[in-house]
């Protein structure tokens, strides 16, 4: 019964992390603020920092199996 909720969670942050990463490689990439009104280094660094967060922790649910 809790495989459910853990399979659920992990699927999400597993999406989400990619998500994060992917835009922020997009935006990176084209020169644009990653966040509007912040150093573009910083912003950048730490939208990689939560992104990777999300999908090692959406890792880490799905291999609690």
């Amino acid at each position: 019964m809790e495989s459910g909720p853990a399979i659920f969670a992990g699927v999400v942050f597993v999406l989400f992390g990619g998500a994060l990463l992917a835009w922020t490689g997009t935006r990176v990439r084209r020169r644009e603020p990653v966040a509007q009104g912040v150093n573009q280094v910083a912003s950048a660094t730490l939208a990689s920092v939560a992104g990777t967060a999300a999908l090692a922790l959406g890792v880490y649910c799905l291999t609690c199996l």
